[in-house]
């Protein structure tokens, strides 16, 4: 039986950036996952998933190593960010409200994942089993035995949850979840974009709200002819939703010009999918020498697109705690727990207010958050300080 320090289930980009961390850190570590990423080539179409990374973010993955791979790929950088439902009354953020370059980066989820991935021989004390997957855990006072269905057992120190939102880990650890469907599906659309209605806002990212949900885009990669693309978020009714995407990519085109603001300009639909919005919170973050971290412990409204940047302070502040206490102490996983699920329930909060605030027609409510979103752009110092916290500055 194989021995290690930490046993991390799941590769993606949360736990791979944990496994990476832990090994600087000389720890002995298994990263168990179920499929590598793909090999990146420049001619393949920009994947659905992306996410809005944090200028926080950057600084964890160049820690690691991984930032400059990621970079050499695919990334868009961004300058701005708007929001706005009567256009005459937007917040309007900019880089150079807190003397940034730019606010982050879009980029692809598997490009952020293959980037890390790629820091992985540097260390030999870290082990990746791929293809493998949890089958269940065995707990002992001491250590914990790890069963997988390649029908190899490890044995660990510690056992990480990275598995996601229906994370194993968890469940087998018996934490507890709140939970909730928010009886709505987000739909991406990746889009060619032959001339944008605003030259200027080509590095702006922007999100609309109506009463069906909010209508979103964030810029991405320019191809080798010069014509810009971008990702599209549609948030709707799960028969909407079944709708649209039914439709043939010229039908699904003019729904978008016909229910997405007129600045987006022209578009060919590339390509398109769903998911359902879900919120998950685990009571506790840790139990059984098991320790949550990314969606295994916290999936939210994907309004802010700050997914995965919370899971990537997730590990930022549990390689912090672990470096300061060590894997014996039981008080580094709870300064973990009290830094994390703090911060990760307010942000949930946050955008669940601000999500059901603004998806319903009430004239008086209407008109007063359109007043407030008119008063915060010109806030001053409480912008910046808004902007900061979403930054992770």
């Amino acid at each position: 039986m194989s021995k290690f320090d930490v046993v991390i289930i799941g590769g993606g980009m949360v736990g791979a950036a944990l496994a990476i961390g832990l090994a600087k850190q000389k720890k002995s570590v298994a990263l168990i996952e179920g499929k590598a990423p793909l090999a990146f080539d420049a001619s393949q179409p920009m994947d659905l998933r992306v996410s809005a990374i944090s200028k926080s973010s950057v600084e964890l993955l160049t820690q690691l190593g991984a930032w400059h791979s990621i970079e050499e790929k695919r990334v868009t950088p961004y300058l701005g960010l708007e929001t706005w439902e009567h256009p005459e009354c937007r917040t309007r953020f900019h880089a150079d409200d807190l003397n940034l370059d730019k606010l982050g980066y879009m980029v692809e989820n598997r490009l952020l994942q293959l980037g890390l991935w790629e820091q992985f021989d540097s260390y030999p004390n870290l082990m990746v089993m791929c293809p493998d997957s949890l089958n269940h855990l065995e707990f002992d006072e001491n250590a914990t035995k790890v069963h997988l269905d390649s029908g190899q057992c490890l044995e660990a120190q510690w056992v990480v949850g990275a598995d996601g939102a229906n994370s194993k880990v968890r469940q087998q650890a018996n934490i507890g979840i709140t939970a909730w469907d928010y009886r709505q599906r987000c739909m991406l659309i990746n889009v060619a974009m032959p001339s944008l209605a605003d030259e200027q806002k080509r590095d702006i990212t922007w999100q609309w709200f109506t009463p069906n949900g909010p209508r979103s885009f964030l810029p991405l990669a320019t191809t080798a002819d010069g014509t810009h693309q971008g990702s599209l978020v549609w948030y709707d009714s799960p028969k909407r939703i079944k709708q649209l995407q039914s439709l043939s990519s010229a039908a699904l085109r003019q729904e978008v010009l016909d229910h997405f603001p007129k600045e987006l300009g022209d578009i060919t639909v590339l390509q398109a999918g769903s998911f359902p919005l879900t919120r998950r919170h685990a009571q506790k973050y840790y139990a059984n020498r098991c320790v949550l971290v990314g969606d295994s412990a916290h999936t939210i409204n994907p309004l802010a697109g700050q997914g995965v940047n919370l899971g990537f302070k997730d590990v930022a502040v549990l390689l912090d705690t672990i470096a300061d206490k060590g894997l014996d102490s039981e008080q580094a996983f709870v300064d973990y727990q009290k830094q994390r699920r703090t911060d990760n329930l307010l942000m949930q909060t946050g955008m669940d207010f601000f999500y059901k605030t603004f998806s319903n027609d009430i004239p008086p409510l209407k008109l007063l958050r359109n007043m407030v979103l008119k008063a915060a752009e010109h806030s001053g110092e409480i912008k910046k300080q808004v902007l900061k916290y979403a930054l992770g500055l």
